[in-house]
Formats: structure tokens, sequence, C-alpha cells
């Protein structure tokens, strides 16, 4: 009989194609996915990866494999919540992926109602950019999404995923507190101005330079507090998401865009894993963490 933990190597290394890469969406060491594939190799008698530069390449019958192990996990993905769903008790691992804002706006609530009200339920939580999410959705490394979805450079979603939406974030520019523009105004208003950004390759750059062709920020920094504090220094003026900020440092204020850049906060997770108690137990947390923040927002933009 194949070795399930030896399967999830394989589909590991399918997924990602490098051992490391495999290793850490596994939670374990390059050396021990190694060793489940070599062990896998001797339990079928098929040479099931070969080298390709720093990649590996499956083959003909790794990959034949690699497919039949997708379906075995989906089908045990389904297993495990039927059991738990069955059983109506919230227990087991729940690893939830979330992009930065998220985590640190929403996560905190959440983990804490999650921890309190559910003590055998284990809780893993991992800060990626909103396709890795997806990706690591579909692949089963994770159980949950948090992510962040603009419409004008809109997330794809694999079938087998289910979301709803936990509402809609909006952005405003903020500028340095002397600046000429006031109250409220377009992005087009603000073209020429020097922009402070997030870095290329996230999801809010690249709704700016889609909205705004042309624009590239002078400076990219990675956390949205560096951008206030780059602001409040006079250096230049950002788009900042409401879910992003609490309240706005000296030296800054907010100018309303109209049309206001609007982002979904959507909440994924498999088909296969619905009706794990779990998720319903968590979708709720997530729901009343984000009813909190959006009084406490409020509050901030009044």
């Amino acid at each position: 009989m194949i070795d399930l933990g030896r399967l999830r190597a394989l589909h590991a290394v399918a997924s990602y194609g490098t051992v490391l890469a495999a290793g850490q969406a596994l939670h374990c060491t390059p050396s021990a996915v190694s060793q489940q594939i070599s062990k896998l190799e001797r339990e079928t008698g098929s040479a099931l990866v070969e080298k390709d530069g720093r990649r590996l390449r499956l083959t003909e019958a790794g990959q034949l494999l690699a497919d039949h192990a997708e379906r075995v996990l989906t089908s045990l993905d389904e297993a495990e919540a039927a059991l738990a769903a069955h059983r109506d008790t919230v227990t087991g691992r729940l690893t939830i992926s979330t992009f930065a804002t998220a985590c640190r706006a929403l996560l905190p609530h959440a983990l804490r109602t999650l921890t309190t009200d559910h003590p055998g339920l284990g809780i893993s939580v991992i800060e990626v950019n909103p396709h890795e999410g997806v990706e690591m959705l579909r692949r089963g490394h994770v159980d949950l999404a948090v992510l962040d979805d603009w419409p004008e450079v809109a997330l794809r979603y694999p079938d087998g995923v289910s979301r709803i939406t936990l509402g809609e974030d909006h952005a405003d520019l903020i500028v340095p507190s002397d600046h000429r523009l006031a109250g409220e105004a377009t992005l087009e208003d603000a073209r020429h101005e020097r922009w402070i950004g997030v870095r290329a390759g996230d999801v809010c750059y690249e709704y700016l330079i889609r909205s705004l062709p042309g624009v590239i920020p002078d400076f990219q920094v990675g956390e949205f507090e560096t951008q206030l504090t780059l602001i409040a220094a006079g250096l230049g003026v950002g788009l900042i998401p409401r879910l992003a900020r609490a309240a706005l440092p000296p030296g800054t204020r907010a100018v309303r865009i109209n049309p206001a850049p609007t982002r979904r906060v959507v909440l994924a997770w498999r088909d296969s894993a619905a009706a794990r108690p779990a998720i319903r137990a968590a979708e709720q947390a997530l729901r009343e963490a984000w009813r909190i923040n959006q009084e406490r927002q409020a509050l901030l933009v009044r």
C-alpha cells in the first residue's frame, strides 16, 4: 500500500517544482521531502522525479502518480470534513493564509475568538500575497485564505474553491497636511505628484499603475506604516486602504478619491472542506472582526 505521507511529498514537489519549496509548504526540511520521494520510488519500483537544473521534473510515472495523489488528497479532505461535521466539534488544525493588512487588522480579534471558544482547535497563520494565497488553497496547503481582490486586477479562483466577501475596503489619498489637494479629488488630480507606494508585484502596486498609466512610485516600501511616515515627512503622497491604517500620524491628512478605489476582502476555502465546523467557526469570527473594524473606521473617517 502506498504511504499517504509520501504521496503528499510527491504532490508538493509536483506543485512547487523544488524540494525546498515543497518542504516549506509541508513544514518540514528539504531532506525529509527527498527521503519521502526516495522511499516512494522504492515502494513503487518507478523513477518518479529527475533533475532539471535547480528544479525537479516529474517523470511520466511521477506525473501519473501525482495526478492520482491530488484526487486521493481531495477525497481525504472531504472525508475529514464529513467526519468533523458528523461530530459537530470545532477541533483539528486550521491553517489560514492572509494578506498583511488583514493579518494586522482582522486576524487578532478572529484568532482570539477562535482560541477562546474552541480550545481544541490548533491554528496556524501564513502571511502571503493574495495570488499565493489562492494557489496555496488550491494545492491544499492552507484551509482558508483571506484575500484582497481589486476589480481592476481581479484574482482568478480555481474550480473547487468557494468564497464569500467579508466587505469592501475603500482607499484614500494620503497627503502631507499642507498639500494643495483637499476635501475630495480624483486620482488624475494627483498624477504628477511624487508617489509613495508598495513594492512592484503587490496587488496595490498593480492597481495604482493600471489606474494611472505611466506612474511609477518613486518610493516603494513594504509596509503601509512606512508609507505614512514618509508622507508625514512631506516626501510625497500615497494611496492607502482604510483597513491598512488606524489614526493618521501628525503631518498627514486623507483626501477622498472620487470614484473611490475599492477592493473586496474575501474569505475562500476548498469545496471539499466546506463541511468542517472549523471553517464555519472561522468565517463567523472573521465576520465579527470585520464588523468591529468597520465601526472603528467609521469613527476615524468622519
